[in-house]
C-alpha cells in the first residue's frame, strides 16, 4: 500500500512542477502586442541611420540635420530652392517606420547659394537640350519629308482628276492632303523630340479650337457642304434657265461661295449656295420639250365646238409646234359675259425660243380665231355733239381687220447668247466648266 502511493506520488510530481517552470520561464514579460521602451529606441535609431543615408547621397541636402523620437522626424536647416523641401519631404516620408515629419527647413537666404542653385538648374537644361539635339534634328527632318510628301501629292492633278474629276471636290482633296501631312508631321516630329507631353497640350487644343470654330463659322460651313453637295449632283448647266426664289435668269457659274445668274434684263444676281441648295429650284431648260399655255377670250354666242377645233387645227399648222406630244385645248369660264379658250402646245427649246414661241402662236390663234367671228365684239361709244345749226351723228368705224400673219424668226436672241458667252469666261473658280 505505501509503495503504491510514493509510485503515485512520483508520477504527478512532473505535472505539477511543469506551470512553474513555464512561468518563470516568461520571466514577466509584457502581453503580445505592446513596444517596449527598447524596441523604440532602436527603431527610431534605424530610421535615423535610413534617413541619413539617403540624405547623404543627395548633394543638395547636404545641410540637412534629422532627428527621431517615436517615430516623428524632425527635419532643419536651409536648401537652395523650396522646391527642395518638397523633395525632402517626399523622401522622408516613405522611410519605413516614419509616424510623422516635423519640418524646419527653410529656403537660404544666401545669395551665393542661390544663384549656385540656378546655374546648376540651368547647366542641367542646357545639358538636357544639348543631349536632346540629335532626336529634335531627326524629327524635324521627318516632319519636313512628310510635308514635302503631302504637297507633292495634292500637286499631282492628274491624279487627283482620275480620283475625283469634279473640281471642287479634286481642289478639296488636295487641301484635305495637305493638312493631314502637316498634322501627322507635327505628331511624328513632337513624338521623337519626346515631346509626348506638349503633344497632347496641342490635340487638346487643336479639339476645343475646332468645336469653336465648328459653332462660329456655322454659315460657312453650310456653304461649304451645299456647294460640294451642289458640285457633285450639278442640277443645272451653264446657261440654264433657271428659277430660285422667285429669281429667274441663265446659270453664269457655280462658285465656292455662290452660283451667279444673269437675268433675261441683263442684271447679275448671285444667290449663295445654301439657299439654292435648300429652295425649290425650277430648271426650264434640263428638258428641251417644253409645253406653253395662252388664254384667248371667246363670245359666248359663238360655236364653241368649231372655235376648239379651229385652234387645234391652227396650231397643228404651225411649223415650232411638235406634232408629238399633240396640242390641247379645252374652254374655262372667266365670267358672266365671255368664255376663256386655253390652248397649249409642246415646243423643242433646241433652237426656238420658248417666249418668243409662246408670243407667235398667241398671234396666230388671236388672228384665226378672229378671221371666224369668233372673239367678242369690241364695245363702241358714240359721242353726239350737237351744235345750233346741225347736228350729225358719228359714223361708226368699223375694227381694222389683222393683215395675213407670217411666221416670223423664232430662234434665241443671238445678241442676248453672245452677252452669256462673254460673262462666262472662265476664271479658274467655275465649278461648272464642262471640260472639267
Amino acid at each position: 500500500m505505501i509503495r503504491r502511493l510514493i509510485l503515485a506520488a512520483m508520477l504527478a510530481l512532473p505535472l505539477l512542477a511543469a506551470p512553474v517552470a513555464a512561468q518563470e520561464d516568461t520571466g514577466g514579460a509584457a502581453p503580445a502586442g505592446t513596444i517596449s521602451v527598447g524596441d523604440i529606441g532602436a527603431t527610431d535609431l534605424a530610421i535615423l541611420n535610413r534617413i541619413g543615408s539617403i540624405l547623404a547621397q543627395i548633394p543638395e541636402f547636404d545641410g540637412i540635420r534629422a532627428e527621431v523620437d517615436a517615430g516623428i522626424v524632425t527635419l532643419d536647416g536651409e536648401v537652395a530652392e523650396q522646391e527642395a523641401i518638397e523633395r525632402l519631404l517626399g523622401l522622408v516620408g516613405r522611410v519605413d517606420g516614419v509616424v510623422s515629419i516635423r519640418n524646419e527647413v527653410a529656403p537660404s537666404t544666401d545669395l551665393a547659394t542661390r544663384l549656385e542653385s540656378v546655374r546648376a538648374r540651368f547647366q542641367s537644361r542646357l545639358t538636357a537640350v544639348i543631349a536632346g539635339l540629335p532626336f529634335v534634328a531627326l524629327g524635324l527632318l521627318v516632319g519636313t519629308l512628310i510635308v514635302l510628301l503631302g504637297s507633292w501629292l495634292s500637286r499631282r492633278e492628274k491624279t487627283l482628276a482620275r480620283i475625283a474629276p469634279n473640281p471642287f471636290i479634286a481642289g478639296f482633296l488636295a487641301q484635305a492632303i495637305r493638312l493631314t501631312a502637316w498634322i501627322v508631321a507635327l505628331v511624328v516630329a513632337l513624338d521623337l523630340m519626346g515631346a509626348r507631353a506638349l503633344l497632347g497640350t496641342l490635340l487638346g487644343a487643336a479639339g476645343i479650337f475646332g468645336l469653336s470654330l465648328s459653332f462660329a463659322a456655322r454659315d460657312t460651313i453650310e456653304g461649304f457642304v451645299a456647294t460640294m453637295l451642289l458640285s457633285l449632283r450639278q442640277p443645272f448647266n451653264p446657261n440654264d434657265l433657271i428659277e430660285v426664289n422667285g429669281l429667274r435668269g441663265r446659270v453664269i457659274r457655280l462658285t465656292s461661295r455662290g452660283t451667279t445668274l444673269l437675268t433675261l434684263d441683263g442684271n447679275h444676281i448671285r444667290i449663295p449656295n445654301q439657299i439654292i441648295y435648300k429652295a425649290v429650284l425650277t430648271n426650264f431648260t434640263r428638258n428641251p420639250e417644253r409645253r406653253f399655255m395662252v388664254d384667248i377670250t371667246l363670245d359666248p354666242a359663238a360655236d364653241l365646238g368649231r372655235a376648239r377645233d379651229l385652234a387645234l387645227k391652227t396650231m397643228a399648222g404651225m411649223d415650232f409646234v411638235m406634232k408629238r406630244p399633240e396640242p390641247v385645248a379645252w374652254l374655262d369660264v372667266a365670267g358672266p359675259e365671255h368664255l376663256i379658250l386655253r390652248a397649249g402646245g409642246w415646243v423643242s427649246q433646241d433652237g426656238t425660243d420658248f417666249d418668243l414661241a409662246r408670243g407667235e402662236a398667241f398671234r396666230l390663234l388671236h388672228h384665226a380665231l378672229d378671221a371666224k367671228g369668233f372673239l367678242p365684239p369690241e364695245l363702241v361709244h358714240k359721242i353726239q355733239i350737237e351744235q345750233p345749226d346741225t347736228a350729225e351723228a358719228a359714223a361708226p368705224q368699223r375694227r381694222p381687220r389683222p393683215a395675213d400673219p407670217r411666221l416670223r424668226d423664232l430662234g434665241p436672241d443671238a445678241a442676248f447668247e453672245e452677252i452669256i458667252e462673254r460673262e462666262r469666261v472662265d476664271d479658274g473658280r467655275d465649278l461648272l466648266n464642262p471640260s472639267r
